[in-house]
């Protein structure tokens, strides 16, 4: 469910017409919708306060890399909300937006030396380790620090699911990670290490995952993970569940299951563990609360009956369509009557992967016109880039009947003076 609606026969963001905001922010843009983001995180929360014997008092990480605007971390931090990072930039958003250390957790298969002291330095409430190696240079960097932060081993459980080849995480030749034997022995290891506190395990399978019985495969590989080694001796208290669960993006052919569902599944598979579990939503959470406004420029209509909807959003304002093949439901802004004709849309970048759908039925559109991409609130605006030199998209969130423009779009004066010309030249 989102909260785009129309409204007089205008689409609205919650009380605001995307006319009156294409008018005052200009386009392409980015407009989110808090009620969106606390409905989603609210039936989350309320689905893992329904089972606190199986799951604990359950942390819901938002993945930050699904949208990292300060705004949206901020709306979620006072519903409660942690955060999921994979970088020091990651977690200064989220310490920024006011989310507590203590909910922070950082995962990442690249973490630097840096960036694990700096994680040290604030508190996170774990870091997820991803490979040997990774272990005994966070352990040098505590030593060093003389601290103890608490970990979490994260398993490549083999179990690999997603919606495309580039967002699957958990198959063999994944790189996140290690493989069952390999982390019952690091588990040890770090247990008998004075600087670091294994405290739980984590894995991540992939994301959009629209089925139940992968997700469910992974998280009874970390219960017997479980079991096995508290039968060493070993204690671990927190299993770290990792995200995935899919959206209804336009075209999707399996309706995804209901975060209920989900939850209830998670349950019944801990159940008798006595663990606290940690969700890592992002897409959930965010996707359907962000659509991507933009304005068409023209209509191309060839010799050969090709019709090209040319649009000044491109493939550097909203990169998923190229880079996973995904689909995004196309609507107009304010809708006219008449039949459905098939476009090709694209955007004016010099690509020919910037193209967003092939013969794609809509309803009239000309020059001029709005039209909105759903779906569009993750993996959006965080992947946008200046490609071609056009200015990065802006974003708008509202809440209500009011609203605010919570990243400016730069001039070409401000993007040009980033870059300070050699001495030389």
């Amino acid at each position: 469910m989102h909260h785009f609606d129309l409204i007089a026969g205008t689409l609205h963001a919650e009380g605001v017409s995307l006319e009156t905001l294409a008018t005052a922010v200009g386009t392409p843009a980015y407009v989110y919708s808090s009620a969106t983001l606390r409905r989603h995180y609210g039936l989350l929360r309320d689905a893992a306060n329904a089972w606190p014997d199986a799951l604990g008092e359950a942390l819901i990480a938002y993945a930050v890399k699904a949208n990292s605007n300060l705004s949206v971390l901020a709306t979620l931090a006072r519903l409660g909300c942690g955060a999921d990072t994979v970088s020091e930039g990651e977690i200064r958003r989220a310490l920024t937006a006011g989310i507590p250390a203590q909910r922070i957790i950082f995962s990442g298969v690249g973490k630097t030396d840096s960036e694990l002291a700096f994680a040290i330095d604030v508190g996170v409430r774990q870091i997820n380790i991803e490979s040997a190696v990774e272990l005994d240079r966070l352990i040098a960097v505590a030593e060093a620090r003389s601290a103890n932060p608490a970990i979490a081993i994260r398993v490549n459980p083999r179990i690999g699911a997603g919606g495309h080849a580039k967002i699957t995480t958990g198959g063999d030749t994944d790189k996140f990670g290690v493989p069952v034997e390999e982390a019952l022995a690091l588990y040890a290891r770090a247990a008998e290490s004075p600087h670091v506190t294994p405290v739980g395990l984590a894995c991540h399978i992939g994301s959009q995952i629209t089925t139940l019985e992968p997700l469910e495969a992974a998280f009874r590989v970390l219960r017997e993970m479980t079991l096995t080694l508290r039968a060493r001796g070993l204690t671990v208290s927190r299993l770290d569940l990792g995200g995935g669960l899919g959206v209804p993006y336009s075209g999707a052919a399996t309706v995804p299951p209901s975060p209920a569902d989900y939850v209830a599944m998670a349950a019944r598979v801990l159940d008798g563990l006595g663990v606290e579990a940690a969700f890592e939503p992002g897409r959930l959470l965010a996707a359907n609360a962000g659509v991507l406004l933009s304005r068409v420029i023209q209509v191309n209509e060839r010799s050969d009956g090709r019709r090209f909807l040319v649009l000044d959003a491109a493939m550097n304002d909203l990169l998923r369509p190229a880079l996973y093949d995904a689909e995004h439901e196309l609507l107009p802004v304010r809708p006219r009557a008449g039949d459905s004709r098939p476009y090709d849309v694209v955007g004016p970048v010099c690509e020919t992967g910037d193209t967003f759908a092939r013969d794609q039925p809509l309803p009239p559109l000309q020059a001029g016109d709005l039209v909105v991409f759903m779906g569009a609130g993750a993996y959006g605006a965080v992947m946008a880039g200046e490609y071609n030199s056009r200015p990065l998209v802006p974003e708008v969130l509202v809440d209500g009947d009011r609203w605010a423009v919570v990243r400016v779009r730069p001039t070409y004066d401000e993007m040009l003076a980033r870059e300070p010309r050699a001495d030389w030249l």
